[in-house]
Parts: structure tokens; sequence; C-alpha cells
């Protein structure tokens, strides 16, 4: 069975760091760095990455992870996971917990081959955890659900996607909810599994309505309000 996993950390947080990790080694580089992310927001994606890419020679953390960002979606240029992967990996040595989760979704993704990949996965994505980056609960949930990278563990799993479903996640709340209903040595909880259902067809996410019919067939009596 499949489950649903979290996006890279794309264009929105990739935004959002700029304004929260602004500071830079010097007023120099400062001045250097809000100018690429004032060209950025404007377009130039070559411009904001040239300048990006001269602070990240300097191994600023930031601009590593922003070259690899631009280079992981093709903004102003051709899109290259190789390149992204070598930039967020030296941005994810440095503790950027953005970093860490993109580089952790390029070993998940068939697009980086390499026969350790989900171990690699594996262990940014816990990197990512250990920042804060509560994003990181649902992959690194699925990789335990799928024994991909590590043995087989649904309760292990279950939990990790309980923490990302309390904040809201609703790829994790349905994640948990299959759990929940069909998990293996797990103790199910039917009523959790159409509560966390709900709350994600709520929030918008249609892969809860196949789980929610297949469940009220098995269990109508769940399914009553």
């Amino acid at each position: 069975m499949g489950y649903l996993l979290k996006e890279e950390i794309m264009k929105k947080i990739f935004v959002l760091l700029f304004a929260i990790l602004i500071f830079a080694p010097s007023s120099l580089c400062a001045n250097e760095f809000d100018q690429a992310v004032e060209d950025y927001n404007n377009g130039g994606y070559i411009k904001a990455l040239n300048a990006f890419y001269s602070l990240a020679k300097q191994d600023n953390a930031k601009a590593q992870y922003n070259v690899g960002l631009i280079y992981a979606n093709g903004l102003g240029v051709k899109r290259d996971l190789t390149e992204a992967q070598k930039w967020y990996g030296k941005a994810a040595k440095q503790g950027n917990a953005a970093a860490q989760y993109n580089l952790a979704q390029l070993y998940q993704s068939s697009g980086i081959k390499d026969p350790n990949a989900y171990e690699k996965a594996k262990y940014w994505y816990e990197k990512a955890v250990e920042g804060g980056l509560k994003e990181a609960y649902t992959n690194l949930g699925a990789l335990y659900a799928q024994g991909l990278g590590v043995e087989k563990d649904h309760q292990k799993a279950l939990e990790l996607f309980e923490k990302a479903a309390s904040t809201g996640d609703s790829a994790a709340q349905v994640n948990a909810a299959v759990l929940y209903a069909w998990g293996e040595n797990i103790r199910h909880d039917k009523m959790k599994a159409y509560e966390n259902l709900k709350k994600a067809l709520k929030a918008g996410q249609s892969e809860a309505s196949g789980h929610l019919d297949k469940l009220c067939k098995e269990s109508a009596w769940v399914c009553q309000e």
C-alpha cells in the first residue's frame, strides 16, 4: 500500500527561509544576499543564482541551500538534480534543516541512483526532524511504513504520522488513518481512522475519500454520525 508523501520544500519555504535566515557573515555578504533575494522575488533567477553561488562557495549554508533549490526546480536554468544534491548536501552538513529535508527527498526519489538511497534518506529526514522541521515526520514515517532503508515498523510509522497529523498535515492524517484501520502489528482503532480521514478530507486531501469509503463499507458503525 502506498503512502502519501510531503513534497519538496520549494518556493514558498524559499521565501520564508529568506525572511528568517537573513543574517550573513558580514554586512557586505548580507547586502549581496538581500539583493539576491530581491532579484529572485522579481524573477531574476540567473542573477540571483550567480550571487548565491558566489556566497555558497564561501560556505554560506543559506546560499548553498538556495543554489540547490534553484537547480532542483529549474528556475532560470535547466533542472539538474545532481547539482541540486551537491549543494543541498553542503548546506545539510552545516545543519540547514530545509536542505536536509530536500536532500532526503532526492535520495528517496527514483531520480538519484544509489543502492543506499533509502538509508541516506532516513538519515537526513531524522536530521531535519532534529532541526525542528515538522514536514520531515511524514516522509520518515513512510519509510518505516514500507520498510525502506529501515526495518518495517508500522507502530513507529504511526507515531511519526501522528506527530505530523497533530500539526494539521493532511497527508499524515491519511497515513495515520490507514494504519489505524489496516496496519500490521497495531491495535486497530477504526474511530481514530475515521476521525483522521474526515480531517484530511476537510483539508482538501482527496486521497482520504477512497479510504473513507472502504472504511465505511467494512465498519459501517464507525461512519454513523
